[in-house]
């Protein structure tokens, strides 16, 4: 496996990288200086949205989905979504499913075990699905679609639900011991490996579908926070001290982005907490 130094900015918080197959560009952002990049293969380009900005997904009409503090909003201005929790509260990180469904859960500000947060999704109707949640994190679904892979941060564990639109018999995939930092982000790759990005260890994680540990990549920054697939590659974003993005090669393919669809499929009914 091979990593090169892609994009060498000076992020202080990047995250949610996500490859737009369809544009042929990589979205991802600065949370806390509350910038959207584009990098189209050649120049980063920057938007300023002029707020933090935890997570971002294409759409299927072109435009961009963003996850404000308490809002989901398009680039091109629309609000769609106001998130009914406290001002101690922000989205965090987000993703879509193979239905054009956007999951998106909260934090705390302070980053503090409070387990008053919360895991929703958003088909046009934004529904709370998951209580109880601390510092919610990466999020990605199996090859078929029938698991999905959760993380709630300071719990240390990545989580697997089965899954057909809604969550449900959650269960541990694998526990990160406190020498190996924090599990963040997520990525699923194509033969279903599961690779968790490790704030405060330096490295990037596979697991298999088992929760077998089955290899590390190893990255020059200290706090790493996600990654994603763009055909063969591996994008990886960092935060301070560092906050480069690395481009890899990991020897294993993965899905682009799925778009956002306003009009994703919803079987579910209107959310309590379950």
């Amino acid at each position: 496996m091979s990593v090169d130094v892609l994009i060498p900015a000076h992020a202080e918080l990047g995250e949610g990288p996500r490859w737009d197959a369809v544009a042929g560009c990589l979205l991802w952002v600065d949370v806390k200086r509350g910038e959207l990049h584009v990098w189209d293969g050649e120049e980063d380009h920057l938007e300023v949205v002029g707020a933090p900005v935890s997570a971002v997904a294409p759409t299927d009409d072109g435009d961009v989905l963003l996850a404000f503090g308490d809002r989901l909003a398009l680039l091109s201005g629309e609000t769609l979504a106001t998130v009914p929790h406290g001002a101690e509260l922000r989205l965090n990180d987000g993703a879509c499913d193979a239905d054009g469904r956007f999951w998106v859960g909260s934090m705390r500000f302070d980053e503090t075990k409070g387990e008053d947060a919360a895991l929703y999704r958003f088909d046009g109707t934004l529904e709370r699905v998951l209580d109880g949640v601390s510092l919610s994190n990466g999020i990605g679904w199996s090859p078929d679609g029938s698991q999905m892979y959760y993380i709630d941060t300071l719990t240390r564990n990545v989580d697997v639900f089965d899954y057909d639109g809604d969550v449900a018999n959650r269960r541990a995939l694998a526990r990160i011991e406190r020498e190996a930092g924090f599990p963040d982000g997520l990525a699923v790759d194509d033969e279903g490996g599961v690779w968790v990005a490790l704030w405060g260890g330096s490295a990037l994680r596979r697991y298999a579908p088992d929760g077998s540990l089955d290899r590390v990549l190893e990255l020059p920054a200290l706090n790493v926070t996600a990654c994603c697939f763009g055909g063969d590659a591996m994008f990886i974003t960092t935060a301070a001290p560092d906050g480069r993005v690395f481009a890899a090669d990991v020897g294993v393919t993965g899905p682009p982005a799925q778009p956002f669809r306003r009009t994703a499929p919803s079987d579910a009914e209107p959310t309590s907490a379950r």
